[in-house]
């Protein structure tokens, strides 16, 4: 138990030095759309592929219901 408090307080006095001796004290945005390899690759985050998929298409083609048929 003893160990792993003192483990615990270990790591977070790095993770402060880091932001400390870091610019500006901030680390990159890990946000996917904002990384160049993943958008090379196409892969987009899930609220833009969200917005991509409710735009309305303009090849779509207009699908009947039953009630229309009838």
């Amino acid at each position: 138990m003893l160990f792993s408090v003192g483990f615990l307080a270990f790591a977070m006095i790095l993770f402060c030095v880091n932001i400390l001796l870091k610019r500006n004290g901030t680390f990159r945005s890990q946000h996917i759309g904002q990384s160049k390899a993943l958008r090379k690759r196409g892969i987009h985050c899930v609220q833009a592929q969200d917005f991509e998929a409710r735009l309305k298409n303009p090849m779509a083609v207009d699908e009947k219901s039953k009630k229309e048929e009838q």
